[in-house]
């Protein structure tokens, strides 16, 4: 063991504070790292706040990670020290079911490890996230970071990167599909960026017409404000494929008008009970599809930053020192940044 340093929460109406904690010493597959840089998600507000439920203090977030090796177990082959690595939103599973034999750790039939607030298969510790100045997990779940990739900006890549390029992977996105990008936050911006450098013409939907300049900036092909109804109305029948980023309930059935047959529309966000509900009638007879994706499996998460690094694409960040990490939280909600905090580890003093 040995005595690391982050920002927690000591409960879910508590602002993140300081903390001294107790890291375990490496295992013989584990890789210990120095956290240069961690990205800010969205469920790191949820879980700090327990709005999901099931939030174990102190609870100290950070599933975006990018660091520097600096030990490793004796049975360690993929890393060494010195490495630059990221670890993203898993540090273990099963590792033995269907799922992960099929390289989805995510899907793990006893549920994996999540990167905090969860219990180490080994110890039953809580595990602890990356708003730390270190963090120590088996090799399995650290990938390489490319070199062409700056750093901070490779760090959002390992949750909203991986979640929005997963699905599009998964269901064969290819040149000359029509795919529509609902919302345009950390998540959107990225799925507009993978749906364009895998050959497809883009949409975005957004409800707000001063967000269309933006939009193509990104790379959007075109923009349809959703909150038009001459606007959705022109573009019915016409997606091979909806990637939902918008992370709050909504009305789905006006977007599932919008779907080809043999659509399908993909939500990444948990924005259930799904309200207003949807109407059986425009899945059946279009034979459309609604589906949902959770990030993505460890070898995937190595593809896709290999994705960015062969073609150029970067998170949209703002960098942030530690200590303002509360006041990030408050802007995120209001929606005010673009698109994607990310903690200078240099920062944390305790």
């Amino acid at each position: 063991m040995y005595t690391a340093i982050g920002y927690a929460a000591q409960s879910a109406t508590t602002p993140l504070a300081p903390v001294k904690f107790e890291r375990r010493s490496p295992r013989a597959d584990d890789v210990a790292i120095d956290i240069l840089y961690c990205g800010v998600c969205h469920s790191d507000i949820h879980q700090a706040r327990n709005e999901w439920g099931i939030a174990v203090y102190p609870l100290m977030p950070g599933h975006e990670i990018v660091g520097k090796v600096t030990a490793v177990g004796a049975n360690v082959t993929q890393h060494k020290i010195g490495d630059l690595v990221g670890v993203g939103c898993m540090v273990d599973s099963c590792r033995s079911c269907e799922a992960c034999r099929s390289n989805l750790e995510q899907y793990c039939l006893e549920g994996p490890t999540m990167t905090y607030a969860t219990p180490d298969r080994v110890d039953g510790s809580n595990t602890m996230g990356g708003y730390s100045d270190s963090i120590v997990v088996s090799e399995h779940f650290v990938v390489r970071i490319p070199e062409k990739l700056d750093l901070a900006s490779a760090a959002p890549i390992l949750c909203a990167g991986i979640t929005t390029y997963s699905p599009l992977k998964h269901y064969g996105v290819k040149a000359g599909d029509k795919v529509g990008i609902l919302g345009m936050g950390g998540l959107g911006h990225m799925g507009i960026k993978f749906a364009k450098a895998m050959g497809a013409e883009v949409t975005l939907f957004t409800r707000s017409a001063s967000k269309a300049e933006e939009g193509r900036r990104q790379g959007a092909d075109h923009v349809i404000v959703s909150s038009d109804a001459e606007q959705m109305k022109a573009a019915a029948g016409q997606f091979n494929f909806l990637l939902d980023t918008i992370p709050v309930q909504h009305d789905l059935n006006p977007y599932l008008d919008t779907l080809r047959f043999d659509g399908v529309h993909i939500l990444v966000g948990l924005i259930e009970p799904i309200d207003p509900p949807v109407h059986a009638a425009k899945l059946v007879l279009g034979r459309r599809v609604l589906a949902g994706s959770l990030i993505g499996g460890v070898a995937e998460t190595q593809e896709v930053l290999d994705f960015c690094a062969e073609h150029g694409i970067t998170c949209d960040i703002e960098m942030l020192d530690i200590n303002h990490i509360n006041e990030a939280f408050t802007r995120m909600i209001a929606g005010d940044v673009k698109y994607r905090f990310v903690i200078d580890m240099a920062t944390l003093k305790v």
